[in-house]
């Protein structure tokens, strides 16, 4: 299996200064043997772009807690209050995006597009900076996309081709970041020899360059 890589490995893509996509939603499918790893090896200085920070001594939590992050961009920190502590303490910068709105730039980015236009966050502090277009008399931001130099996604399921299937609500944001970054690597519970029944497949695996064991 070519793709088939060690969590060392994985993590020597991940300099000082990355910006890094993580996967999952809090606890839920989150590559948690690699960020294990990157504490491990002290690597800092991250820009984070994920769904939340998590909880305190869960996966994304933990680079929070141990200032890896730099910068955050997420939809929410409220499960993590060392984020806000940090924020307001001038130690990270977050940018909190509308869940929707960040699925949406992800996704705008994998599909090479200029960015989206969205009426969420009109006459809130998140319009603040940012471009207005109207179109049919109705006045939409302009939001653009959002790429990382890597993407730590997780699997349920990942064969030899590196195809990805996911069980129930696992798969939440791991799926476009896969398609949104310069390097992208899975972690998962089960390698199958073979193929994956394609009916199985969520991800296939020209999106995906390396794949980890995890911890299963």
């Amino acid at each position: 299996m070519k793709k088939l890589i060690s969590v060392d490995y994985a993590t020597s893509f991940i300099k000082n200064n990355s910006s890094l996509m993580i996967g999952g939603f809090l606890k839920c499918g989150s590559p948690k043997k690699i960020i294990e790893k990157l504490l491990e090896n002290g690597t800092k200085d991250l820009t984070l772009i994920a769904n939340d920070t998590s909880f305190p001594e869960f996966e994304k939590g933990k680079l929070i807690v141990n200032k890896r992050v730099k910068k955050a961009i997420v939809s929410h920190i409220g499960t993590n209050p060392e984020t806000g502590k940090q924020m307001n303490n001038g130690e990270l910068e977050v940018q909190l995006v509308p869940q929707g709105t960040l699925a949406e730039r992800i996704r705008a980015a994998g599909a090479g597009l200029g960015g989206i236009l969205t009426p969420t966050g009109l006459g809130t502090v998140v319009q603040e900076g940012k471009e207005i277009i109207e179109i049919d008399n109705k006045k939409f931001l302009l939001e653009k996309p959002l790429k990382a130099d890597v993407a730590l996604i997780y699997g349920t399921k990942v064969d030899s081709f590196g195809n990805v299937s996911f069980s129930g609500s696992t798969r939440n944001f791991n799926t476009i970041m896969a398609t949104a970054a310069d390097i992208v690597i899975v972690e998962a519970d089960e390698i199958m020899e073979g193929c994956l029944d394609p009916n199985e497949v969520v991800i296939p695996g020209i999106f995906i360059d390396y794949v980890v064991k995890g911890e299963k």
